[in-house]
This record gives structure tokens, sequence and C-alpha cells, in this order.
């Protein structure tokens, strides 16, 4: 079991754990697709768009996230001979500024935040991007780690180092800090890489970061449906 009194803060996959992201995508491709006369199930488009935007998020120098996505929908399309304008380029481009938090994710922040933790953003995410869609939600964060930050997306462990180096200036040690993430991929192989303590959060239902990079044998140290939950195991 676990309990605050373990830790003294708690460092988050923002997208995916916090935001959630995935049905905004969704409906974004299936328009897509069904525009161009296709029925392409959800589940296919996400699954393919997960695969290809890790390889692109790979390269050095790393490009920003706007990009990423506008390179990644270019791929969809020619996976899928779908025809991609540039008007829908720059639509998507823009998507991550856009999505709003889970219904339980402000309220678990708020509780997390009054039993005294300090609270972590490690972001596959531009600046701009993350900043106002944090902001729409009214979230807040004592560090906030981007990948525009490092130059780097994860599973790169440079987010993780230079969160942790940001709370260790706090006075907060990494056996004292609590990783919490919907992302496998991304987020727990990195966890149990580097002895960081981890939460997986299944959401039911979602599709980004299950597999791949080590992802279906990465173990998380507890496991949760919701952020809510998480609140409650802490509790």
């Amino acid at each position: 079991m676990m309990n605050v009194g373990h830790f003294d803060a708690v460092s988050f996959d923002v997208y995916g754990t916090i935001l959630d992201w995935e049905p905004e995508i969704s409906g974004f491709l299936s328009e897509w697709a069904a525009s161009a006369g296709t029925a392409i199930p959800n589940q296919d488009l996400l699954s393919a768009y997960d695969r290809l935007r890790q390889p692109l998020q790979d390269e050095r120098p790393a490009q920003r996230y706007p990009e990423i996505l506008k390179r990644t929908l270019e791929q969809l399309g020619k996976e899928f001979d779908l025809a991609v304008s540039d008007g829908m380029l720059e639509t998507f481009a823009g998507i991550a500024a856009r999505h709003s938090p889970f219904a339980d994710s402000v309220g678990a922040l708020e509780s997390l935040r009054s039993m005294g933790l300090k609270l972590a953003a490690l972001s596959n995410i531009d600046d701009e991007s993350f900043e106002k869609a944090t902001s729409a939600a009214g979230l807040e964060f004592d560090v906030v780690v981007t990948a525009q930050r490092v130059g780097a997306y994860k599973p790169d462990h440079a987010h993780f180092w230079a969160a942790l180096s940001d709370l260790r200036a706090m006075g907060i040690p990494m056996n004292r800090v609590l990783h919490v993430a919907q992302s496998r991929r991304a987020d727990i192989v990195v966890a149990n890489a580097i002895g960081l303590a981890s939460v997986w959060v299944n959401r039911p239902g979602h599709v980004f970061g299950r597999v791949g990079r080590g992802a279906e044998g990465a173990k998380p140290d507890f496991e949760a449906d919701s952020l809510a939950t998480v609140v409650q195991m802490l509790g």
C-alpha cells in the first residue's frame, strides 16, 4: 500500500493522464476518413497514429510538437490513402492546445496539493500548447518540463532528470517522488529504468502508449483507473 506520508511530490504525464486527448483526436481522424468516403474503425486510426508519431519524436534535433502533429497526419494519410489539405494540417497542428481535462483531474490535483504535495508536469508538448491547454483548464504545477524545454520527447530520460533536478532544488529527493502516468511506453518504462515509484493510470478504453518500446512488460508499482482513485490510494 502507499500513502501520502511516503511522498513529497507527484509528477505527471499530462496528456492522457490529466488532459483527455484521445476523443478529440479520434473525432478529427474519423471525420477526416468519413469525408473521404472510407469507413476505418476509430481504434485502427488511433493505433496507427500512435505508432507513426513515436519515430518522429525520436528524431534529433527534436521538432516542436505542432510540426510532429503535421508530419504524423501526413504519414497517416499515406498509410490509409487519405488526402490531407494544408488547412487540415494547420488545424491539427493546434489540437494539443485545445484538449480538456478528465472530469476528475482538477479536483484530484487540488486534493493532492491540499495534502502538501508538490506537483510536477512532464509533457511531450511544446510550451505554447501546454500553456494554453493547462491555463484554460485552470491547472497549475510547481515544476513544468516540456519536450521543447529539454529538446527531446519521452521516453527520453531527459524529461525525468530535468523534473527530478527541479524537485531536488526544492529539497525533494527522488525517493520521495511518485510518478503518475497513463502512457506505459513514454513513462512507466522510464520509471522502471531509473527506479522511480510509479502509478499506471489505466483509463478504460484508451489506446495511446500501451505498446512498443517495452511498454507491454513495464511494471508500475501501483495501478489505478483514474486520478480520483490515485487520490484515494494516497489518502
